[in-house]
């Protein structure tokens, strides 16, 4: 079940599945609030981080089947929030479309790049040495993004400029898409589409 607001960057949306039960709140033009359960502790606080560096409200809870591993509900926590993003935007017209963010985090340094295009793609070049940070598995971040990407139809680049250590590496891909969905999201005048092509996607 899923709901948008026209004129108001809001949606809700609920996934379940075998696997998992997502329930996503989101308002794009909050930027106050983070409500987030997921069972996995470190995953939660990087939610935090995107949230609060793009200056959204959100509340996201996650029961997934974790007495496996954490693979299905980051997933699809990605998914939908992804789609919350999506249905936010719907009803709204005149936004940058563009962002670009680049953070650092201690010894890290990382770029993303949004473009609310329509066409879901991720793209990064970001490798981790460790397994795991704290209870996530850091083979899970990629399919985070990818899964988020697609469904909220962003083309999203995250570039490592320079960092060794892998807890901040992927603190700084949370802060810094934050901040490049928020420069992306921000309303302008505008006559017409963002796109020559006369429409998104």
């Amino acid at each position: 079940m899923s709901k948008s607001t026209p004129g108001v960057r809001f949606a809700e949306v609920d996934r379940e599945t075998k696997e998992t039960r997502i329930h996503v709140v989101l308002d794009l033009d909050g930027g106050s609030k983070q409500d987030i359960s997921t069972g996995v502790g470190f995953f939660d606080h990087m939610l935090q981080q995107l949230a609060f560096h793009g200056q959204f409200d959100v509340g996201i809870e996650a029961e997934g089947d974790l007495f496996i591993d954490d693979h299905h509900t980051v997933e699809d926590v990605g998914i939908v929030l992804g789609q919350a993003v999506r249905q936010a935007l719907e009803s709204n017209t005149g936004i940058e479309r563009y962002g670009v963010a680049v953070v650092p985090m201690d010894e890290a340094l990382i770029q993303a790049v949004v473009d609310i295009s329509g066409r879901g793609g991720f793209y990064t070049d970001v490798e981790f040495k460790r397994e795991q940070v704290g209870e996530l598995a850091t083979e899970c971040v990629r399919e985070f993004w990818k899964s988020f990407a697609v469904n909220a139809g962003i083309t999203l680049h995250i570039r490592k400029l320079a960092g060794d250590n892998d807890h901040h590496i992927i603190e700084g891909m949370f802060k810094s898409v934050g901040r490049a969905l928020r420069a992306a999201t921000m309303r302008v005048e505008r006559q017409g589409s963002t796109s020559t092509k006369g429409r998104i996607g």
